[in-house]
């Protein structure tokens, strides 16, 4: 099922400072590629509209969509094995990769195992189950649900007889995983690749340029838009990947036993997810942002000091859940630093550098400027 880890905008325990991980980077649209899927399929958690990606969803044959629809938490984005594809690291390259796969392989191939064993071992082996066995039981929908429900995932049981169902039909299940992707690859991804490759050429360069001049702890929170991340001592090679479809967001998944992929997003402020919006989506994103008075109250007591989302719900006597709910809209507005103490407890400041770059953002839209459509700088 869908990593923990996928989105969370946090991680683990102290770097060490002896032994610092290495820095490495990847690079290529086949990231892309399924991440795009990904928020086809969770158009609100990115600020999608869910009618247009309803659209492009229905482009899709019918069974195909409906695998899709069940499965894309736990197939997407497998950067694990986009990890060791070759260059050039794009669509057809993914499509070239799984044809080499035998169909029942496929399934599996996709989940990424090094999660799953980290956060529950007996998940592998349930799941390896299934697809050995072609069936599974009670048993096997035990462990899941217990997973799910103890990291309170509780709307996700509901769906897990199909998920289950459809691994039970390796073969099936791997000749549509295939058929799915390259269907959405002709009608969608291909044109769609265009655009965003050169924004992913310069994400990665102004991001190396980035590395030469700040710490990895620094280098992290200016890529990720305000997540300070500790990462665990285990981890001996970081690998930074340049993203469109995942902006403001990070994903972070393990790609090895020592080894962390990081994706971050590139999406300029002057570009819209959606080709030819008239509005940039990520400064309209900050202006409804800016414009709600809880939202304004919270960036206000953050602006001075941090706090954890039980002391603004004492502050602003508001429930957690609406307090938690403003703290999203401000963290993919890019308006809030976010960090995770080792006890998991997550701290908030308000990030107000990110307030003259929308500025500027806003007075290049309304003029016209030969600034609009370009980058906005986030330290501007």
């Amino acid at each position: 099922m869908s990593s923990t880890s996928r989105q969370a905008p946090t991680a683990g325990q102290p770097v060490s400072q002896q032994d610092p991980p290495r820095l490495s980077w990847d690079h290529g649209t086949a990231y892309d590629f399924f991440m795009s899927l990904l928020v086809l399929h969770n158009p609100e958690d990115y600020g999608l509209r869910p009618s247009w990606a309803a659209g492009v969803r229905s482009r899709l044959p019918p069974t195909e969509r409906k695998m899709l629809e069940d499965l894309h938490d736990d197939l997407w984005v497998p950067m694990h094995w986009i990890y060791t594809l070759p260059e050039p690291k794009d669509a057809a390259t993914v499509l070239w990769a799984l044809r080499q796969i035998p169909p029942a392989q496929r399934p599996l191939t996709l989940v990424n195992m090094y999660e799953v064993c980290e956060m529950a071992p007996q998940m592998e082996q349930a799941l390896r189950k299934v697809v050995d066995t072609r069936s599974w039981d009670q048993h096997d929908l035990d462990i899941f649900k217990s997973f799910l429900e103890g990291h309170k995932k509780h709307q996700m049981v509901k769906d897990l007889p199909a998920y289950l169902d459809w691994y039970a039909r390796p073969d099936e299940l791997g000749e549509l995983i295939y058929s799915a992707l390259l269907t959405y690859y002709q009608v969608f991804f291909e044109e769609e690749e265009k655009r965003i490759a050169p924004v992913l050429d310069e994400g990665l360069s102004n991001a190396q340029k980035l590395a030469q001049e700040l710490s990895l702890r620094d280098l992290l929170a200016d890529l990720s838009q305000g997540v300070h991340m500790d990462i665990s001592p285990d981890v001996r090679e970081i690998v930074l990947v340049p993203g469109y479809w995942n902006t403001p967001l990070i994903v972070f998944p393990r790609i090895a036993p020592d080894k962390l992929a990081i994706m971050f997003g590139t999406r300029p402020a002057d570009m819209s997810l959606v080709s030819g919006e008239p509005v940039p989506d990520t400064l309209l994103r900050m202006l409804k942002a800016l414009a709600d008075p809880t939202r304004l109250s919270i960036l206000h007591y953050l602006g001075s000091e941090t706090l954890t989302q039980a002391q603004l719900s004492r502050r602003l006597r508001l429930r957690a859940p609406t307090v938690t709910h403003h703290l999203t809209a401000l963290r993919m507005a890019g308006l809030v630093h976010v960090t995770l103490e080792a006890g998991g407890e997550k701290l908030y400041a308000a990030r107000l550098e990110a307030i003259p770059p929308l500025c500027g953002a806003l007075e290049r839209y309304l003029t016209g400027g030969s600034g609009a459509g370009k980058a906005v700088s986030r330290s501007d």
